[in-house]
């Protein structure tokens, strides 16, 4: 066998996994793995301004195609630290992703070393599996496990954490014979989906709930056949949004508390039957269990046995990998369909539709400042169907969800539970890098932009061109908004009068010369009319300099977007659609 040091065979573990790319920022304790990466070759390297920065950039290259596992990488001590935030995003949304850690040596672990942190114990609870490897001959191994851990069962990330002299130890490792190790996924028996799929055919007003595990198993062309086959319409989770094309007419709507359509959440009110496949019964998708579960039967599928009856108790539960769970639906639905034994559910989608085209929000307004609704609307006429949209937290978050269309699984790229400020940015140019082919339009509010945009000149000098629409109201809207319930208004500003840049009065930040300074490109928008224009102006500017480029809209300072504690109290603070004329962009306009 070959003698090769421990850092060296973890590469050629990567590159047998199919790992390509990594993001990262080297350090000394790091460095005998980044000499290894650059002897053995093959796997390409993005350097991040901020080592959380290139933990997202990691979990948007995972999200971006099926298959793919993001690896981030970091030297000792604050790297992993730093990194923690990265873990738990990817781990509250089922993503796999990989990070890699120097440590200092074994023989000073329990000195109190320089940078020396447990960040076995720090990541644990927030990965799947957290290990520092403390014997050299179990690197390759350690890698192995890891990836066939990120794969099986509930997706999830993995921390490697490797001291400096065991990266440098030689060992033996034979990596023409490496195979990667086979990842379990639990599926749905014959039995069960029957009995599922009589409890569906059985109900007068049925739905099925999409969630994010349809995208993680690359199931969502499944999940649109059953619909079809059956005629059930389906309510996609924020995670499971582009599971079925927004204008398909089976698809019914989101719901939820915030990033929610009026008419998903009066289709979820209206049924008596909910399958949940791949979800979780998040608390801003169902708002009050009360109102939520009153007069509904429900299934729920999902990978991780211990989320069936976390939130509440379904009717009837199973534990399966989604792609398993919908062969077997679509199995039983062709053959019931072929016997004449599926209910006609034609006036019940109707209805749904009907919903679909009347419960609308007004996008057109013509006010100066803009007002975000504008905003989305100009977005709908510019970016087409294939764009690839990347968002976090934050009002302009919850409206985008609310106005936007998206028509195809991974086309709607959200950090969803940890709702990371600073998430944006990053992850935008991990999309990039996992598809240079795209159009990836990325929105963030002011605040959410300010928190990591040094990541910018790492897509400046890596070539990662991409949109940013960034809205600025100069506020921490989303937490000013939640404020209203304790009458106050409260260290929420970020408005202060810029001596350099007068322009823009009393907002603040100069974006436009902090993203030309870090080697991009920027326009600022004031006026409704003029922010397709510059939007168009954007798209020729990223082809032409391949950069990031910021289209910064100035909004009106308060604006409180459509939200509330309850699926029937959601509280509509603007004026409601009356004709397509106020909604132009609505999907239903657009179809």
């Amino acid at each position: 066998m070959a003698k090769m040091t421990a850092a060296e065979a973890a590469i050629h573990v990567l590159k047998k996994e199919g790992i390509e790319m990594a993001f990262g920022v080297p350090g000394a304790a790091i460095n005998p793995f980044y000499a290894a990466m650059r002897k053995v070759g093959g796997v390409d390297h993005v350097l991040a301004r901020h080592v959380e920065g290139a933990s997202h950039m990691a979990e948007g290259y995972t999200r971006t195609q099926a298959g793919n596992i993001g690896v981030c990488i970091g030297t000792s001590g604050p790297a992993g630290t730093d990194m923690i935030t990265g873990l738990y995003s990817a781990s509250a949304d089922s993503i796999p992703i990989l990070c890699i850690t120097g440590q200092a040596p074994r023989a000073k672990l329990h000195k109190e070393d320089f940078q020396a942190v447990d960040i076995q114990a720090i990541a644990g609870p927030v990965t799947k599996w957290a290990v520092t490897v403390l014997e050299p001959a179990q690197v390759p191994r350690a890698f192995q496990q890891a990836f066939q851990l990120m794969r099986s069962s509930r997706p999830g990330p993995v921390l490697i954490d490797l001291p400096i002299d065991v990266q440098m130890s030689e060992i033996e490792f034979d990596p023409d014979t490496y195979e990667p190790l086979p990842a379990y996924k639990p599926s749905a028996s014959r039995a069960q989906a029957e009995k599922a799929m009589a409890m569906l055919n059985a109900a007068e007003r049925p739905l099925l709930v999409a969630g994010g595990g349809i995208v993680n198993a690359d199931a969502s062309e499944l999940l649109t056949e059953l619909a079809e086959i059956t005629g059930v319409p389906v309510i996609p989770t924020l995670m499971g949004w582009g599971t079925i094309p927004d204008d398909h007419p089976l698809m019914a709507g989101m719901v939820g508390l915030q990033t929610s359509h009026r008419y998903g959440n009066a289709t979820l009110l209206e049924s008596d039957f909910v399958m949940g496949i791949g979800n979780r019964w998040a608390n801003r998708h169902t708002g009050s269990l009360e109102t939520y579960t009153k007069g509904r039967t429900f299934v729920h599928v999902d990978i991780e046995p211990t989320q069936i009856g976390r939130i509440f108790g379904p009717d009837y539960g199973i534990v399966s990998d989604a792609k398993a769970a919908l062969e077997l639906f679509v199995e039983i639905a062709k053959e019931w369909q072929a016997a004449g034994t599926l209910k006609d559910r034609s006036a019940w989608a109707e209805a749904c539709q009907a919903r679909k085209r009347s419960l609308l929000r007004k996008t057109h307004f013509d006010n100066v400042p803009v007002k975000p609704q504008r905003v989305y609307e100009e977005m709908n006429k510019v970016f087409g169907r294939d764009t690839r949209y990347v968002s976090t937290i934050g009002l302009s978050q919850i409206a985008g969800a609310q106005f936007l269309h998206v028509y195809k699984p991974r086309h709607w790229i959200n950090c969803g539970q940890a709702g990371s400020l600073g998430w944006t940015i990053p992850a935008a140019l991990g999309v990039c890098r996992a598809d240079p082919s795209a159009e990836v339009v990325a929105l963030s509010g002011d605040y959410d932009f300010q928190f990591m945009v040094e990541e910018l000149a790492a897509g400046a000098q890596f070539k990662l061109p991409y949109i940013h629409v960034l809205v600025n109201n100069s506020y921490l809207g989303l937490i000013r908004q939640a404020q209203r319930g304790f009458d106050m208004d409260y260290c929420v500003q970020l408005s202060f009068e810029n001596i350099n840049c007068p322009e823009i009065n009393d907002y603040g930040v100069d974006h436009v010369s902090v993203v030309e300074g870090l080697g991009c490109k920027a326009l600022r928008v004031t006026e409704p009319e003029q922010i397709a224009p510059a939007l168009e102006q954007a798209r020729k500017l990223m082809r032409e300099h391949r950069v990031p480029v910021v289209v910064e809209v100035i909004l009106e300072r308060v604006t409180n977007i459509a939200m509330g504690t309850d699926l029937d109290g959601v509280n509509e603070f603007e004026d409601l659609a009356e004709n397509q004329t106020d909604a132009p962009t609505s999907i239903s306009a657009l179809t």
